[in-house]
């Protein structure tokens, strides 16, 4: 059984269970119609026909998702990742040839702590006021971009970070360096936050999205 959306043919399997409700879903290009062993084909074929609206939908948002997937973003910038085992790993205009993932991801660690340091170290010696010298960690953060320990004066990023404009980078370094000074979100911080990243705003709703 095939479904056909604009120009596409997709193939439809029928997986059997002993359950009571039908479900239509998309997994790998396809689609699976879960049902009860005593549903015909041709019921399937009706259920199809109703529901196509919703299917279409739902290929839409695969498609999308897989979009996504294939590019890779690299602090606002995108690439083609291509897989070569006789190149360890080059970067030519928007393509990465590399010899595998583990080089890929050997890589990508490295230049990502190179890219945060030096954009701390910058915006560090862009303020003003007496603060302190910073540590650097990077670490994956579920719920923040940024933390700063006011304690220990370490500074932690996001790992992720690296997926967005650098412009977001900047700006998350800038807030949490405004910590040191400011230790909550009073105004007197968001007003540190402005005197050094006019455009703090831009950043933090790309971010929140």
């Amino acid at each position: 059984m095939t479904f056909k959306y604009n120009d596409d043919i997709y193939d439809v399997f029928i997986v059997r269970k002993n359950n009571k409700n039908t479900y239509i879903r998309i997994k790998d290009d396809n689609i699976y119609v879960t049902t009860n062993y005593f549903v015909t084909n041709r019921e399937i074929s009706k259920l199809l026909s109703k529901n196509q609206q919703s299917i279409f939908r739902m290929l839409d948002l695969n498609n999308k998702k897989k979009e996504r997937e294939d590019v890779f973003s690299l602090f606002g910038k995108h690439y083609d990742i291509i897989y070569d085992g006789n190149v360890k790993l080059d970067v030519y205009e928007d393509k990465i040839y590399v010899k595998d993932e583990k080089v890929f991801n050997r890589w990508l660690d490295s230049y990502i702590k190179k890219v945060y340091t030096n954009h701390l170290h910058y915006w560090h010696s862009k303020f003003i006021e007496n603060i302190p010298d910073v540590n650097l960690k990077i670490r994956k953060m579920k719920t923040r971009w940024g933390v700063c320990n006011t304690k220990t004066y370490n500074i932690t990023l996001n790992y992720e970070l690296y997926r967005y404009d650098v412009k977001c980078l900047d700006y998350v370094i800038v807030h949490e360096l405004s910590h040191l000074l400011e230790p909550n979100h009073s105004k007197k911080f968001w007003a540190v936050v402005e005197k050094y990243y006019p455009n703090y705003k831009e950043a933090r709703k790309i971010l929140k999205n």
